[in-house]
């Protein structure tokens, strides 16, 4: 007699088995974009990187770049925004990627726009964001994308919005929350330093307004699919904005910033925990304004701003070690304030 629960191997299908109600039944398996290892980002896919939009120094621009995380090599060009774009967050699930802040007018406004990562071409529109500010950053779940935070210029003040939207869906984000609030600020800035694990997102650094910018060390978190409030995480290792994020499932890493000097510094966390972060390593260039974007096993970072102007280089660490980053290759062009995602990141 066969007992409940027993699992096996169909030698014939060679798909997994399992016995339940008195017959088998073929286990489902899921997983992200992982397959074909080539040089290049072909449409078959693997871990897909995309990097929206950007500011080359003088311009702000509307490309779309991508690349495949878990080989090395050059990006290679996705299509366009729908229009140009800077200082911008992105997010996606395992087929759609969303650029939050996507606005034809240079740093970001209110407009989400969306691409579907296996196959190529230009962004449609998504929706709008409930506030219409700049230096946005996002993460995502399986199912929900998030955004925290942002810029209002003038007059200078941070925002404590955290807006979300069904990432399967088109339309408006609706309102999740607040991120914390530092004594007599204003708000909390942030660009590019959200990650996130499958429950839980996460917003690391940034700086306030007292009426001058205060640069803060401080981790926010929230559960991703519920509403409400972030709580305090605990602190990354110094003070710094303008610091750029990946995550796998169990780690996430922070890389560069501006303290307000560049720094290679790259910190991590344990996400499914609380406390302060620990140095991971040093990337292979000191700079701010990255973009992150990972898949189970690494995690990379592209483009930038540096003492010298903007970059074009990417690098890569792997999650389950530490250590210093390694050269990955480059983008098409450079820029920094990108907003970066992948269909393999730590919250699928």
């Amino acid at each position: 007699m066969t007992l409940q629960g027993t699992i096996r191997l169909n030698t014939d299908s060679q798909k997994l088995e399992f016995y339940a109600q008195d017959q088998w039944w073929e286990m489902a398996t899921d997983f992200p974009y992982l397959g074909n290892a080539t040089n290049s980002p072909d449409v078959s896919g693997g871990a897909r990187a995309l990097i929206f939009g950007g500011y080359n120094g003088s311009a702000y621009t509307k490309n779309i770049d991508y690349f495949n995380i878990d080989t090395q090599g050059n990006a290679a060009d996705f299509g366009d925004s729908l229009g140009i774009s800077g200082w911008i967050g992105a997010c996606a699930d395992r087929t759609r990627a969303l650029c939050v802040g996507d606005d034809g007018a240079g740093g970001g406004t209110n407009t989400v726009s969306y691409v579907t990562i296996s196959s190529t071409g230009d962004a449609i529109n998504f929706g709008d964001l409930t506030t219409s500010k700049n230096y946005y950053s996002a993460l995502a779940s399986s199912t929900r994308g998030v955004r925290g935070g942002g810029y209002n210029p003038s007059p200078a003040a941070g925002v404590d919005t955290i807006d979300y939207a069904t990432i399967q869906s088109t339309g408006n984000f609706v309102d999740f929350g607040n991120l914390t609030i530092f004594t007599g600020t204003q708000g909390k800035l942030t660009h590019g330093c959200g990650a996130s694990s499958p429950t839980r997102g996460i917003w690391g650094g940034g700086s306030y307004y007292n009426p001058g910018a205060i640069v803060v060390a401080n981790m926010d978190y929230i559960t991703i699919a519920t509403t409400g409030n972030a709580q305090d995480f605990g602190d990354l290792t110094k003070a710094r904005k303008a610091v750029a994020a990946c995550a796998n499932s169990t780690r996430g890493i922070w890389s560069g910033g501006y303290t307000p000097t560049y720094q290679s510094t790259m910190d991590y966390v344990t996400l499914a925990s609380l406390g302060n972060a620990i140095i991971f390593g040093d990337s292979t260039w000191t700079g701010s304004y990255k973009s992150g974007a990972s898949s189970p096993t690494r995690g990379t970072w592209s483009g930038g701003r540096v003492p010298a102007g903007r970059e074009n280089r990417i690098d890569y660490v792997s999650f389950a070690t530490t250590g210093d980053a390694v050269d990955f290759g480059d983008l098409v062009d450079n820029h920094d304030g990108a907003g970066g995602c992948s269909n393999a990141h730590g919250g699928l």
